[in-house]
């Protein structure tokens, strides 16, 4: 028979060391489990732990930036009034320009041609008709007061599609808006 050796640890200050005990020269493995009696008291375990210091900081500097960054939004609350042209510049003697003009309706008008209706499409047409190939040819936008936003916008959109890059636009000096 072999004999069986006993481990046994011993604390000292600073580290654990293991001993045997009751070894002679025969094997140094431990017993097999079976007849033995089972250790059930519970280990010490410590939980787990997440340091929630620096989350909360760096949650805290990133709502500062975010806070920071963001453009705040007031246009449902403010009225815009837009301000009245004082002072129109001269006109350039460097050709006829072409003129686009937007009526209250929204229907479009090419150097005094009234356009037969008012899609992008056929405001693009006709621009290509009168402009031909140059491109570097003044365009005046002459809009009716109360026309919509969006017929402004849509013709300077086909405008900018189509390659033209001075665009002007017409407005009437301020003593001469109040007289018929």
């Amino acid at each position: 028979m072999a004999s069986w050796c006993r481990w046994r640890s011993t604390r000292s200050a600073w580290r654990t060391r293991w001993k045997r005990r009751g070894c002679a020269n025969g094997p140094h493995r431990r017993p097999p489990p079976s007849g033995h009696a089972v250790n059930l008291k519970p280990r010490r375990h410590e939980e787990p732990e997440i340091n929630v210091v620096s989350l909360i900081d760096v949650v805290l500097l990133l709502v500062v930036f975010f806070i920071l960054s963001s453009r705040f939004s007031d246009e449902g609350r403010l009225r815009v009034h837009l301000p009245h042209a004082s002072a129109v510049p001269g006109e350039k003697v460097s050709g006829e320009p072409l003129v686009v003009s937007v009526t209250q309706q929204g229907g479009y008008l090419v150097n005094g041609h009234e356009l037969i209706n008012s899609s992008p499409e056929t405001l693009r047409a006709a621009l290509l008709k009168e402009a031909g190939t140059n491109r570097g040819i003044r365009v005046t936008m002459r809009a009716d007061a109360r026309a919509t936003h969006q017929s402004v916008i849509t013709a300077m959109d086909v405008l900018g599609r189509l390659g033209f890059s001075e665009v002007n636009i017409a407005t009437v000096k301020e003593e001469a808006a109040g007289k018929p």
